[in-house]
């Protein structure tokens, strides 16, 4: 068997951080397996869906790595549905119901005010033929049920949560189709299931039931229902995902500077027992990807803990993958040396204009200006071919008798306008000899910080 997983959003707006784990695992899986991934659009709801989304769910696929090996619309598979969908009717496993939207519930209210659970009465198969014309005469529009065996519980062992038993007399038979002719998700999604091979169908825990119904549509086509491995839901911090967090997208993660590699680490392993580490090769995360290593808990996702794994994934990138988001003039020399205090490669901007210059120091005390005076001497007197920064600390450590903190912070200060950054071993080279002593004498000759009007 060819293992083939599919990954089936809606084309009505972008893909959220649930959609995006939801495809990453099936991903993971199917390419472990050397299978399938299969991106098929739902788009069966013409009022609700967008080209504009089905582009962006491309996109935002493509940026993650995600790359489908076959794509399918559900709106060119209408006439496959309708022959499936016929094929039932004559069995009997399909039957129109014409009650109202009104009238289904207030029949619910009346069952929660007996206590019972509100499950259709299947009134609709007690209508006659007559019943049915007479409906229909009158403009009513049937939508239409599939009927669920009452006789036999619905099993099978979930990947994910083990063993599963439904009792198809407690739900109601699914609404399929509406009153228009068009199709809800249940019935053309088990169409697409068999007739595209889907061998493992990976989503949440909130589509258990749905695979319970779902089960019965795929024994009535006689049809062999692929594996299904039912993944525990996201939420915050807090508990629940609050709805900010949960409409976090592709687009949210770009504008704040994340990683794809980033993104993909953490998803990867959400929920399961596997450690989530700065792992910017897929290949590990494909090697390792294993059913069995998930829980039943609810998977935490956390802004924090993506932000932190961010900046551990671009502490990795080499050069190579993040020239064409570097300042032009950007050397390989000059990423290595600001990387590892980037949070994000946006900001390695921030640290070629320190390079670069020209910076704005920080205003200095008198004895930090005078100090810096010596400073810009001594700049001019050491041998820059080595080491100047601690040629430059060991000849002012011995001229003044300073060190540690009064020794060193006055130096960085004038020479990139930050109290933290880089190593000053690795930065100061980049600077130079010139832009080093320049930049120290204007701090000598700056503006002294004004004085405290409360100091007494």
């Amino acid at each position: 068997m060819t293992v083939t997983t599919r990954f089936a959003p809606s084309p009505t707006g972008r893909l959220h951080v649930g959609n995006i784990r939801a495809a990453l695992h099936n991903w993971l899986f199917a390419r472990q397996q050397g299978g399938q991934f299969v991106l098929r659009i739902d788009d069966t709801d013409g009022e609700r869906s967008e080209e504009r989304f089905v582009t962006a769910i491309g996109d935002d696929l493509d940026w993650l790595g995600l790359n489908p090996d076959r794509e399918v619309r559900q709106s060119d598979r209408c006439k496959r549905y309708q022959a499936r969908f016929e094929m039932l009717v004559a069995a009997g496993r399909i039957y129109p119901a014409y009650e109202t939207a009104q009238e289904l519930d207030l029949k619910r209210k009346i069952l929660a005010g007996r206590g019972l659970p509100p499950v259709y009465d299947r009134a609709a198969l007690k209508l006659t033929d007559a019943d049915r014309a007479k409906l229909e005469a009158d403009g009513v529009k049937p939508h239409w049920r599939f009927k669920l065996d009452h006789e036999h519980p619905i099993e099978w062992t979930d990947l994910i949560r083990g063993p599963q038993r439904f009792d198809a007399a407690t739900m109601s038979d699914p609404v399929i189709r509406r009153a228009d002719g068009s199709w809800l998700y249940m019935f053309p999604s088990v169409v697409d299931d068999i007739e595209l091979g889907i061998s493992h169908v990976v989503r949440g825990e909130d589509h258990v039931s749905n695979t319970a119904l779902q089960i019965q549509m795929f024994e009535a086509l006689e049809a062999p229902a692929p594996a299904f491995a039912h993944e525990a839901l996201l939420v915050g911090s807090e508990g629940k995902l609050s709805k900010r967090m949960g409409s976090l997208g592709v687009d949210a993660f770009r504008d704040a500077g994340i990683e794809a590699q980033a993104v993909i680490a953490l998803l990867a392993r959400l929920g399961t027992s596997d450690p989530v580490e700065p792992i910017a090769d897929v290949a590990p995360l494909v090697a390792g990807f294993d059913f069995a290593r998930f829980g039943r808990a609810p998977a935490r996702f956390d802004e924090g803990e993506l932000m932190q794994l961010n900046a551990r994934i671009v502490h990795q990138l080499p050069f190579e993958a993040v020239a064409d988001r570097l300042p032009v003039a950007m050397t390989a020399a000059a990423w290595d040396v600001v990387r590892p205090n980037l949070a994000t490669v946006a900001e390695a901007a921030t640290w070629w204009r320190v390079i670069e210059g020209p910076i704005t120091p920080p205003p200095l005390e008198d004895d930090d200006r005078a100090y810096l005076a010596d400073a810009a001497a001594a700049a001019g007197a050491i041998d820059w071919s080595a080491d100047p920064w601690h040629a430059l600390t060991t000849a002012l450590k011995d001229a003044t008798g300073r060190k540690g903190k009064p020794l060193f912070l006055p130096l960085r200060r004038a020479l990139t306008g930050h109290d933290h950054g880089p190593d000053m071993v690795a930065l100061l080279p980049l600077i130079g000899r010139e832009a080093a002593i320049g930049r120290l004498g204007a701090a000598a000759e700056a503006e002294a910080t004004p004085p405290n009007p409360r100091s007494p």
